[in-house]
């Protein structure tokens, strides 16, 4: 006959499993998957709310470093659950919209890519306070040599000027409709084939800091603008869409995990131009690690 002890022990070690596997299976509940594009910015951020969501109990895998399309197909199809996408890129990029009222305004821009996307399901939770708009950047002294202030007097240059200036950008910003080609179109200008230079993004700063290109394209947030004293030219014409990222997330895993947004809202507080200045600086001038950049930004802004 089996003794009430041994009873006793058995269902304590059963609850205990039982326990241990609910356990695991909440851990297993609470894994989601941030993607991110390929350049500095499209790091820190997936890295910042990975710190967040972990404090909150939450396993978080990154899959970053893909380009712009591969990003919003990734989304679309499931491999990933949230990624940080910018107001005026879907708007112009994948939405192919090019009203000036809206794509120049943040909160049209932003309501009118929230309700195009929510019918595929993909929610955007609440914006970053920064605008990473592209810019066309030179070296301080040759803009002031040549009197560039703007896009118009950059592109009014090379007209009379072919072969003068080379310009270097990435790839993907020659095609997109917010991109040099287009923009060459707007401002009434052309380039040369061989006086444009592609390369890696951030290669870009380098080489128009080197003086191997005389111009580039970049991110209005970047650190290196400053670090490296160059110059962004006026968009005088307003051909850029305002960029506000915000995080893009399937309805599925929203609702799976509500608590998703409050966990990131206070990035959509305090992350601002300034603030992501100095964190790819940190990553692309001070080569800290985009890890070590995040922990220090979250710990100063009483978050970590």
């Amino acid at each position: 006959m089996i003794s009430t002890k041994r009873v006793l022990a058995g269902m304590v070690l059963f609850i205990a499993l039982t326990l241990a596997l609910s356990v695991q299976a909440m851990a297993r509940d609470k894994t989601i998957t941030i993607g991110g594009k390929n350049f500095t910015e499209q790091y820190l951020l997936p890295e910042l709310a990975k710190l967040l969501l972990e404090k909150e109990g939450f396993n978080v895998n990154l899959r970053t470093g893909v380009s712009t399309v591969i990003a919003r197909q990734s989304l679309e199809t499931g491999q990933i659950d949230m990624y940080y996408e910018y107001t005026g890129t879907a708007y112009t990029v994948f939405h192919q919209q090019d009203d000036v009222d809206v794509m120049s305004d943040p909160q049209k821009v932003y309501n009118w890519v929230r309700e195009k996307d929510a019918e595929k399901d993909l929610v955007w939770l609440d914006p970053l306070p920064l605008d990473n708009t592209y810019t066309i950047m030179m070296r301080r002294g040759d803009a002031e040599e040549l009197n560039m202030a703007t896009i118009s007097d950059f592109g009014r240059y090379v007209e009379q000027n072919p072969g003068k200036v080379t310009f270097a950008l990435e790839s993907e910003f020659w095609e997109r409709p917010d991109g040099f080609r287009r923009l060459m179109q707007v401002y009434g200008f052309r380039m040369r084939p061989a006086d444009v230079k592609r390369m890696d993004m951030g290669l870009t700063y380098l080489a128009l800091r080197d003086g191997q290109v005389g111009s580039a394209m970049g991110f209005s947030t970047d650190g290196r603008i400053v670090a490296f004293d160059l110059l962004s030219l006026e968009d005088d014409k307003n051909f850029f869409p305002v960029y506000n990222p915000a995080p893009v997330v399937t309805r599925e895993t929203l609702e799976k995990h509500p608590e998703i947004q409050e966990i990131l809202k206070p990035l959509s507080e305090k992350l601002d131009n300034e603030a992501m200045r100095e964190l790819n600086a940190a990553v692309d001038v001070e080569h800290k690690s985009v890890t070590a950049a995040a922990q220090e930004w979250l710990r100063e802004a009483g978050l970590l």
